[in-house]
């Protein structure tokens, strides 16, 4: 089969190399899975950089989340157990963490359903408690983590306003339901925020970002709001002055999706039925904005690392949906 192989840590698209390899064979417990379709994830640039948490053997194929098609021919959804990723024909996942591929979506669609709905679900839901009228503030708006978050906090009944950086990024935040978008690059994002919410500040605060999105997020946060830390995509991890916490009167709450799979794996299986509700009633629908073929992957995963796309990216070997 083929599949785009890491031999050393670098940049995306200096060191993935499209080969031809064996088919893998699953283990105890795993599935062999056909790709139909596989989502372009910022943690794919990070294993390639050798600074992501996990840290595969070399050499190893990228790709975290998949749409993909057992052998029985059922369509799931799924993140493929590493070294064995997705940017590939073949991949192999853990039996236990598979999950059904829901019919309101087609492969692509799919495949981004997990990860980031996953993680802006918990963000959302569990840690921050996310209430009807809210005013919910989301960093990086338009790009596949956030623009997640967006359609996930209009479905709660929430105000949303969107961070974006660029013209193009803000017609895609306002397309995704935004009630108000804010150009960083050109405007001042906290007394945007304060002149939205009649200087009371976000409730909420979802930051996928880190660095001076982070710092922004404390200075706009209402009294008893709850700032969402899930990414560090500007790749400066903040330093948080609790006192200003205190002093504030807000939260700072981590999100570790990855760690619910040992911790709560029922939560994901109800969250993902709740997904799955949401999607059929067409409440959620991951933006793809390119489907790109298997050739064209590495190049693909350095733009989402570059952090040029919006929504998400899908890498379509032949065979799923184009």
């Amino acid at each position: 089969m083929q599949a785009w192989q890491v031999h050393q840590n670098g940049e995306p698209g200096a060191v993935m190399r499209l080969e031809d390899v064996d088919r893998p064979v699953p283990g105890d417990g795993q599935l062999l899975l056909k790709v139909r379709a596989a989502n372009i994830n910022f943690p794919d640039a990070l294993l390639c950089r050798g600074q992501y948490q996990i840290t595969p053997p070399l050499p190893f194929t990228p790709g975290v989340e998949i749409c993909g098609e057992t052998e029985d021919g059922r369509r799931v959804i799924a993140n493929p157990a590493l070294p064995h990723g997705g940017f590939a024909e073949y991949a192999i996942a853990d039996a236990a963490t598979v999950l059904p591929a829901p019919d309101a979506l087609d492969d692509a669609e799919a495949a981004a359903l997990h990860i980031g709905y996953q993680t802006g679900w918990f963000g959302l839901h569990r840690r921050a408690h996310l209430q009807e009228g809210e005013t919910l503030l989301v960093h990086a708006a338009a790009g596949g983590v956030g623009s997640a978050a967006v359609q996930l906090g209009k479905a709660a009944g929430a105000k949303v306003i969107g961070v974006v950086g660029g013209a193009a990024k803000a017609e895609v935040a306002r397309e995704l339901g935004c009630d108000l978008v804010i150009d960083r690059r050109t405007e001042n994002v906290i007394g945007a925020v304060k002149e939205a919410t009649g200087g009371r500040g976000a409730d909420v605060i979802y930051d996928p970002v880190g660095g001076d999105a982070y710092t922004q997020s404390t200075k706009c946060v209402a009294f008893e709001g709850r700032i969402i830390v899930v990414g560090f995509a500007s790749g400066v991890i903040p330093t948080p002055a609790l006192n200003h916490a205190l002093v504030k009167n807000y939260a700072v709450l981590g999100l570790h999706w990855g760690l619910y799979n040992a911790k709560d794996p029922q939560a994901i299986l109800r969250c993902h039925e709740e997904l799955t509700q949401l999607a059929a009633k067409g409440a959620i629908k991951p933006l793809i904005s390119e489907r790109v073929p298997l050739s064209d992957a590495a190049a693909a995963v350095q733009r989402v690392a570059d952090g040029v796309t919006t929504g998400r990216v899908a890498v379509v070997p032949a065979g799923g949906d184009a």
